[in-house]
């Protein structure tokens, strides 16, 4: 099965349509999502709006570029400390 990547609205009308009644069947075949994702968004996101789901999605991307460049530091570092111990 092809990954398909959901846009926080589409997450959130998803989760809308679980909590208007709708099956999860019916949700995972309609929107072609598996049941893993779809409970793994439940857990997630329950709750949220769309601009708060689209809020959240950026800080999490947000947070993984800062780890990036953290690790590249942290190897600028290592690599500093020991080019100076040889000389």
């Amino acid at each position: 099965m092809k990954k398909k990547n959901f846009k926080p609205e589409e997450i959130s009308k998803i989760l809308k349509e679980f909590d208007n009644g709708k099956s999860v069947q019916e949700i995972v075949r309609d929107n072609g999502v598996s049941q893993a994702a779809f409970y793994k968004w439940r857990q997630r996101y329950q709750g949220m709006n769309a601009t708060e789901l689209k809020r959240l999605k950026e800080l999490e991307e947000e947070n993984r570029r800062l780890k990036h460049m953290y690790a590249e530091l942290a190897i600028d570092l290592t690599v500093a400390q020991e080019m100076l111990k040889k000389l």
